[in-house]
């Protein structure tokens, strides 16, 4: 496992080369974003990117989406994986929003996570992107990246979330699941992380490393 002088360098380095990371996916405001997150479950940032672009020019609050229809919301988002569950809950989340919220989302996560396709990773993200809390969103790359290099080692995505919110020093919290997204997103890969480029592969415990 990583030790505390070696996270503390593991995030300085990140901080130092992309001070003010953020979510790739493209969004509008606070409703735009969260649709943003639901669309992307199990799919890219890039594919829901494009399928966003010109739905988000004209929709972008709950009643918008509400008066577009779910027919018409699938005509856009139809190249995203399970799109008519998604697009039904996007629907779904924008009706619950006008009834219960005034058509604004809530700064909170039971309420977040009580809308129709939200569960807790989209929660953090909303409350970390939008809201600006210090929460970590474990998606595939953070689980990946927390296990290979020691940094919050868990058998599941809550233990590896629950450790990283005990390990990553607090002055870091508010960017760190960015970093740690583009960083496995981009050099700690899935199949061939590329140590050679790695700005932090000295302070990382993988022993495997890719570096020639």
């Amino acid at each position: 496992m990583m030790k505390k002088d070696a996270i503390e360098e593991f995030f300085r380095r990140l901080s130092g080369a992309d001070p003010t990371p953020t979510t790739e996916l493209e969004y509008r405001n606070t409703y735009t974003l969260l649709v943003a997150v639901v669309l992307s479950a199990q799919a890219t940032d890039v594919g829901v990117n494009k399928a966003t672009k010109e739905l988000f020019k004209t929709v972008d609050t709950p009643q918008k989406m509400l008066a577009l229809g779910e027919d018409e919301l699938i005509k856009h988002v139809r190249t995203i994986g399970l799109f008519r569950t998604k697009a039904k809950n996007v629907i779904a989340l924008s009706e619950m929003l006008v009834k219960e919220h005034g058509g604004e989302v809530p700064h909170d996560r039971a309420a977040l996570e009580a809308l129709p396709g939200v569960g807790r990773k989209t929660a953090n993200v909303v409350l970390n992107t939008a809201f600006g809390e210090p929460t970590m969103a474990v998606d595939t790359h953070i689980f990946r990246l927390s296990n290979r290099t020691g940094l919050a080692p868990g058998k599941n995505v809550r233990a590896v979330e629950d450790k990283l919110l005990k390990r990553v020093p607090t002055h870091y919290l508010q960017h760190a699941h960015h970093w740690l997204i583009l960083h496995g997103r981009y050099v700690c890969k899935a199949r061939k992380p590329d140590c050679a480029v790695c700005i932090v592969a000295d302070v990382c415990t993988y022993k495997a490393k890719t570096i020639a």
